[in-house]
């Protein structure tokens, strides 16, 4: 094909998508509608996966030590403890902070609940806290740390807490949001291809008598093709712009609107940080719809 000709089918894409009017309105309202579900479900898979990532990465594991454990002891279990591949960082807690803290935890309550205890009488004991590289690591780790009471007679650990039974639900839960997200959007992807594409394929039964003739003059199926092919993507274009431009307008005003007031502490991940991604796979995937829509509606009105 040489480049004038190719100019041409451009061209005759660019025309057709005008000149056919409301069948081209049809399609690319077609492609936003279905695109703008697609988009708004990714967004919130998104944003679901980072409230979930945030709420594996607030696992601790709080290490209690023993009454009569040494200072010398304390730091040999601390140095034990960070050198597991497993663990992130080991931060200790002596008991005087451990007390100031749960008095804040509590809050208004604080003194008549913790009242007769304070500095010189304080139930509570020094202790680490553990984060780990990987959340779903807690209960592995929570095991190795209370193993190595064996290699110490003193046993300085008297007990290891990280939230056991509540932490395994809360990672099948993550783990089942991330999954259903998964297929859900797959899902919705492969519904919106098949949806644009019936689209397009009315859109170009209009036109199969402009086909037939086109045939009978001799033009081949190629030459016949591309202008559909070229018209498709630009319809599959236009419609993914626009769905971008109305996905960007709704999220960042949304985004605005919460921060003000975050539901439960949680803030919508900024639009900066995930647009390139999402206008990239939305756009890709709206010229692809049209092209493909395209190319295989006009196959059988190529068969005279």
């Amino acid at each position: 094909m040489s480049f004038k000709t190719f100019l041409r089918h451009v061209r005759e894409g660019f025309k057709n998508v005008f000149r056919n009017g409301w069948m081209s309105v049809a399609s690319i309202t077609s492609i936003v509608v279905s695109l703008l579900v697609l988009g708004v479900f990714i967004l919130l898979v998104l944003n679901v996966n980072s409230l979930a990532d945030k709420a594996d990465s607030q696992v601790q594991i709080t290490v209690h030590l023993s009454l009569e454990t040494k200072q010398a002891l304390r730091e040999t279990l601390q140095n034990e403890i960070g050198s597991m591949p497993e663990v992130s960082k080991v931060e200790f807690v002596p008991k005087d902070q451990g007390l100031e803290e749960l008095r804040k935890d509590l809050g208004p309550d604080a003194d008549s609940i913790l009242e007769g205890f304070d500095k010189d009488n304080n139930p509570l004991n020094d202790a680490f806290r553990v984060e780990v590289v990987e959340a779903t690591t807690v209960p592995f780790v929570a095991e190795k740390i209370e193993a190595l009471n064996d290699k110490h007679p003193e046993k300085p650990v008297y007990k290891v807490k990280y939230g056991e039974g509540a932490v395994e639900t809360l990672f099948k839960i993550t783990r089942t949001i991330r999954n259903v997200g998964f297929v859900f959007v797959a899902g919705l992807g492969v519904m919106s291809m098949f949806l644009i594409s019936n689209t397009i394929r009315v859109t170009i039964l209009a036109r199969r008598k402009e086909i037939g003739i086109m045939k009978l003059v001799g033009a081949t199926n190629a030459f016949i093709r591309w202008p559909f092919f070229i018209e498709g993507g630009l319809i599959g274009l236009l419609g993914s712009l626009i769905t971008v431009g109305v996905l960007y307008a709704g999220y960042s005003g949304l985004n605005t609107s919460m921060k003000g007031d975050p539901l439960m502490g949680w803030t919508l991940l900024p639009f900066d940080d995930i647009w390139m991604q999402l206008s990239g796979l939305l756009v890709g995937l709206g010229m692809l719809i049209g092209i493909w829509g395209s190319t295989v509606s006009i196959r059988k009105f190529l068969k005279i």
